[in-house]
């Protein structure tokens, strides 16, 4: 399959899976379709292994960084996105999603000492205005909603945008500790399979603990979505994706984190009934030209290397 078909492929997969989210909320509950669709990811993800013969056991020195690689990517992330759809539109989710090019950065200067260049932050000061105004008249309503003593869906917004923002961090956080299982194992699907597992193991614990309940909704959407869920947006998409990093390079691979949050957009103006006025639309581009700013590095090793599925 041709490089410019697999960038197609993934940037119309990821593109659609916010607005796919949507239909696994209501009856379930967020953490519950969390451990539902990276099971089943995790299961198709073995079974490819398996079918071309690699060995599934790996050594603990390998399993504890792809534990934490669940925790983070897999459980935190997705329990926060899945949350935070129940308050925002999935495209403005997705729009918060583009700011990773910048957590990635500023997450491996803590941990690793990586320099970060003088386009990186002057980008993330553009997307910061960029946010502010995307997200202007809704805080400035909850904040007078929250003065005046009142806790509606004003509120519910800020826990939404809440929710959305550490689910960005979580990602950043998963993003670091894959360079730790790349030094460990340079097979990107089985460590992709077990870093699933054990984000839905960790999750289904945090059901259990919490009291929540295993429900099965018998309705087609949320199936539906659980497969398109699970086999394109968390198998397909990223055997895509990583296939384009190995063909062009990381650092023209990862411009599908731009395109993914206007396809996004473009769906919930058409299927949630979402209307941006001005200073969205403002927003929304200052965001992405920051992104696509940041991104035109000239050296190619300092570009951030993963790209956030959802």
């Amino acid at each position: 399959m041709s490089s410019p078909l697999l960038f197609i492929i993934a940037c119309l997969i990821w593109g659609s899976t916010f607005f796919a989210i949507t239909l696994q909320l209501g009856e379930v509950a967020p953490a519950v379709s969390v451990v539902y669709r990276f099971a089943l990811s995790a299961a198709v993800l073995f079974a490819w292994c398996l079918a071309r013969g690699d060995k599934l056991v790996m050594p603990w020195r390998t399993q504890r960084w792809m534990l934490l690689q669940g925790c983070a990517t897999f459980g935190l992330s997705y329990i926060c996105t899945y949350s935070s759809e129940q308050y925002l539109v999935s495209g403005l989710v997705a729009v918060l999603f583009a700011l990773m090019v910048f957590w990635n950065p500023i997450l491996n200067r803590m941990a690793f000492g990586t320099p970060i260049g003088w386009r990186t932050w002057s980008a993330g000061a553009v997307a910061i205005c960029g946010v502010t105004l995307l997200f202007f008249e809704a805080i400035r309503g909850a904040w007078s909603e929250i003065l005046s003593g009142g806790n509606g869906r004003n509120g519910q917004f800020l826990l939404g945008l809440g929710l959305a923002l550490t689910a960005t961090i979580a990602s950043s956080v998963g993003n670091v500790v894959v360079i730790k299982v790349r030094e460990q194992s340079s097979n990107v699907l089985l460590t992709m399979a077990w870093s699933m597992l054990w984000g839905s193991l960790l999750v289904a614990l945090w059901v259990l603990l919490s009291g929540q309940s295993f429900s099965m909704p018998a309705g087609l959407p949320y199936w539906g979505g659980l497969l398109y869920l699970s086999l394109f947006g968390s198998v397909i998409a990223f055997a895509a994706y990583f296939t384009l990093i190995h063909r062009i390079g990381s650092h023209k691979a990862v411009y599908i984190g731009v395109v993914t949050p206007v396809i996004s957009v473009l769906l919930s103006i058409q299927l949630e009934r979402f209307r941006p006025g001005p200073l969205q639309w403002a927003g929304m581009v200052l965001c992405l030209s920051s992104v696509a700013w940041a991104l035109q590095s000239d050296s190619p090793s300092t570009t951030p290397s993963t790209v956030e599925a959802c």
